[in-house]
């Protein structure tokens, strides 16, 4: 029989604890619901111990999803755990992810406990956890760097204690690919009930290594893999869920091993986690990158012309590429609209389409064509719109080549009509000095990038704006046909998740251009 791998997918925790990757609950649940159409087998909802809104997201999941496991995180600590289990109540299946470090930098540096400590931490926490969830899973942090010995022990115990899935962390990246499969075909080998638990993987990518190692672990018994749609996570990053998935489909003839996933979805998926994340997938990434199925030189062409496995080696139908666009105008109509978003795994009530319409009709009126890609921005700016306190009520700017750029904006700031004029090196230069003249705090900028979300002279330009207020990293998106339009709202977009943001006591005079 053919092997099954279980996906677990922790986009929503570990992928979020990337730099400015932090969702808002509505931004949550869509991801979430895009994973279980994906086919996910775990989704990691989060970190219910670690904030408020957290709680709530994970909750929320809990409720709302349906389909895969529903996991929460938590620290080998009593309150975590039993936080991690309220949260969870509603699943249908639910999972607590309970972890705590093996290795002697870990133990000694960080915890500051003794092996034996930390063993019997583990035990108390996955007892304590499978007292309230039907399914516990354990995480030996760092296990990569952690002595063999003291894992096996304490991966035995954990499984005494009631955990089911043991997750073996190459939580630095450290590993090779060849140590990596080693050290679990040796757990498995050597751990006495080894038989009684599902052995996971979660390869970090410091040295470019993570899919790579999550591979030879799988070749060597392990049956859950931890990834992330795009690889986002902490530091370089996690395993790449759609890597993974494809090496096991298009390889069939080394690896007999299925997952669940629906591939076709894969790179719908890959989009939405993108624009929602503020994060762009670069043009040549494996699967899901812009040019993975682009072919320019001579020879190239004419073997894909002639029979298309000579340079692909999977179809870009297989991952969902498609050449499907919609052209619809002023009197196209809504049912065609909610069956587009359908086929982009987006379901809306009418309250939702109602306002995405809205959007399109507007966004119609601007350009020939509307992409899917246009379609998912569309939805961006509807989710952004509703936590707003600033509103960018209207932008004037003045530039040319011998003009020193001028830009008028008008912001309503929790409800107060605010109006100012800056110049600056540039249009946009001139508008982000005169947002930033009405608000604060304004954070220093990190990131400003531009992408255009489809071909085009007529392309609605993404840009992206990455701000750090003290340790608070934030990102902003804004699309518009005018780029400059959508660097303010970008920046707007990003002021919104400053939590102390205000208007200014002061502020410049509107002047008019």
């Amino acid at each position: 029989m053919t092997d099954r791998l279980y996906i677990f997918d922790t986009t929503l925790r570990d992928g979020e604890q990337s730099p400015g990757c932090s969702m808002n609950l509505e931004e949550k649940l869509r991801v979430a619901q895009a994973l279980a159409q994906l086919g996910v087998d775990v989704i990691e909802a989060g970190f219910p111990m670690a904030s408020p809104g957290d709680f709530e997201a994970v909750r929320q999941i809990a409720e709302r999803v349906q389909g895969p496991t529903i996991a929460g995180l938590a620290r080998a600590h009593p309150k975590d755990i039993e936080s991690a289990a309220r949260a969870l109540e509603p699943a249908a299946q639910a999972r607590i992810h309970t972890f705590i470090a093996t290795s002697p930098i870990h133990m000694q540096a960080k915890l500051r406990m003794t092996p034996d400590e930390v063993l019997e931490r583990a035990v108390e926490a996955v007892k304590l956890a499978r007292s309230l969830a039907p399914e516990v899973e354990f995480s030996a942090e760092d296990a990569g760097r952690t002595d063999m010995d003291f894992l096996c022990r304490v991966v035995e115990a954990t499984i005494a204690a009631g955990a089911r899935v043991i997750n073996i962390p190459d939580t630095v990246g450290y590993t090779t690919p060849q140590e990596f499969g080693a050290r679990i075909r040796e757990l498995i080998e050597r751990v006495p009930n080894s038989d009684q638990a599902i052995f996971s993987v979660h390869c970090h990518n410091d040295l470019g290594l993570a899919v790579a190692n999550s591979l030879a672990a799988v070749e060597n018994g392990a049956r859950q893999v931890e990834c992330t749609i795009n690889g986002l996570g902490e530091r370089a990053g996690n395993a790449s869920l759609e890597e993974i998935v494809m090496i096991l489909r298009t390889r069939r003839d080394r690896y007999d091993i299925e997952t669940g996933i629906d591939t076709t979805k894969i790179v719908p998926t890959s989009k939405l986690v993108s624009q929602i994340t503020g994060m762009p997938v670069q043009p040549n990434k494996a699967i899901v990158g812009a040019n993975a199925f682009a072919h320019e030189a001579g020879i190239h062409q004419d073997g894909v012309l002639k029979h298309h496995e000579t340079y692909e080696i999977m179809t870009p139908e297989s991952v969902g590429w498609t050449t499907n666009r919609m052209v619809l105008g002023k009197h196209s109509g809504r049912a065609a609209l909610k069956a587009r978003y359908a086929e982009l795994g987006v379901e809306l009530d009418k309250e939702e389409l109602d306002a995405a319409f809205e959007r399109f009709k507007e966004l119609a009126d601007k350009k020939k064509e509307v992409f899917d890609e246009d379609l998912l921005a569309l939805l961006d700016e509807g989710a952004a719109a509703g936590e707003e306190r600033i509103r960018l009520v209207s932008l004037h700017v003045a530039s040319g080549t011998k003009d020193t750029p001028v830009a008028a904006v008008e912001l309503e700031v929790n409800g107060e009509m605010l109006k100012a004029t800056s110049e600056g090196d540039g249009p946009v230069d001139a508008a982000f000095k005169a947002i930033n003249s009405l608000v604060e705090p304004n954070g220093k900028l990190l990131l400003y990038a531009v992408n255009a979300i489809t071909a085009g002279t007529d392309a609605q330009g993404e840009v992206t704006v990455r701000l750090a207020d003290g340790d608070r990293i934030v990102n902003g998106q804004g699309k518009d046909t005018d780029i400059v339009v959508a660097s303010a709202k970008a920046l707007i977009a990003a002021l919104n998740k400053l939590p102390d943001m205000h208007a200014r006591g002061e502020h410049p005079q509107y002047s008019g251009v």
